[in-house]
């Protein structure tokens, strides 16, 4: 039975000329980012803000938005969102938070409930106060932070500081693009978000730390190794497995995108985004090629000869040419006198 192989064993595409390019590509579209965070700012849900969420159902059959949305508008209760989800007669009541604190908030839930009257049925409630909202927000920023940190001393141990560091890099410069992406697009930015970001710092690591196994893998193997050449078959004898991983992500997330919902819309489109977009281009182009620039491998040359292995498989040599048949005429001994 023959195995499926997307990418061929002898595969020689070289990646890091790309370097050149991917960085001040990557150093740009960092800065647009960071400006849209400070001068766009994010759309925080209510787990940030503080409000109210009300999970409603209505009796009979779909539930029309439209009309529920004039209903709740005519209460004069600020902004507001309402999201159909799971099945046509859900819907999430997003009601921003009143001035007057936990009375204020109770009040305008009674107002809701007095407005759509007995068509729907209650199946949540819930008032974040402000002081919840902030310290969920700083948790969930002290998360990030705690999170990077220990992906930086693990990697410390496992492998090298410039591997490290390398990762560090790739993994901020993931989390920078998605909150611009987040920023850019306006989706809520709520605790289901900060569950994306960390969800595409592990798949991003976890890719990266692959690709970094096998570099040091033939750092060991090949001592005389220019190392971009080196980065290149790192990276293409990772490429098939790569390939896979993604594709299997990412249809499992387009599936959830198209069909999952308002719910998880804002959650599965950073993750399409993070993991697809970001974290496959910032492994090959950014955690990878970084390294030259850290100093890794260079040491190498100053190894004693006899740690030196053979060298990898390049372009088939021709055969040496077979020995002549004609044999030299022997010389004839000296005539004694």
């Amino acid at each position: 039975m023959r195995l499926l192989r997307i990418v061929p064993d002898d595969t020689r595409f070289d990646f890091m000329r790309f370097r050149r390019i991917s960085f001040p590509i990557s150093a740009m579209l960092s800065i647009v980012a960071i400006l849209l965070y400070f001068y766009h700012g994010l759309n925080f849900g209510i787990d940030f803000v503080g409000g109210t969420l009300m999970e409603v159902q209505t009796k009979a059959g779909p539930a029309d938005l439209a009309k529920m949305r004039g209903t709740i508008g005519a209460l004069h209760l600020g902004d507001f969102q309402l999201q159909q989800f799971g099945a046509p007669n859900d819907v999430l009541i997003r009601i921003s938070e009143q001035p007057g604190g936990d009375a204020a908030q109770q009040e305008a839930v009674q107002k809701v409930r007095n407005a759509l009257g007995s068509e729907v049925e209650y199946r949540r409630v819930e008032v974040v106060g402000p002081s919840v909202s902030t310290e969920l927000l700083s948790y969930g920023t002290i998360g990030l932070v705690l999170a990077i940190g220990a992906i930086l001393i693990y990697l410390w141990f496992r492998f090298e500081w410039q591997f490290a560091l390398g990762a560090m890099i790739a993994n901020v410069h993931d989390l920078v693009l998605t909150v611009g992406f987040m920023s850019l697009t306006h989706i809520d930015f709520d605790l289901t978000s900060i569950a994306a970001l960390l969800t595409i710092l592990g798949y991003s690591l976890n890719d990266t730390v692959v690709i970094y196994d096998r570099i040091r893998e033939m750092l060991r193997r090949y001592k005389r190794m220019p190392m971009p050449d080196l980065l290149n078959a790192s990276i293409n004898a990772t490429l098939s497995r790569s390939i896979v991983t993604h594709l299997t992500v990412s249809l499992s997330l387009l599936a959830l995108l198209l069909f999952g919902g308002q719910a998880i819309r804002s959650f599965t489109a950073t993750m399409m985004f993070g993991v697809v977009l970001v974290g496959t281009y910032t492994s090959v182009f950014i955690a990878s090629p970084i390294l030259i620039y850290l100093g890794v491998g260079r040491t190498r040359r100053g190894e004693p000869e006899g740690t030196e292995v053979e060298a990898p498989p390049t372009a088939p040599q021709a055969p040496p040419s077979p020995p002549s048949s004609s044999k030299a005429p022997p010389k004839r001994a000296k005539a004694r006198r």
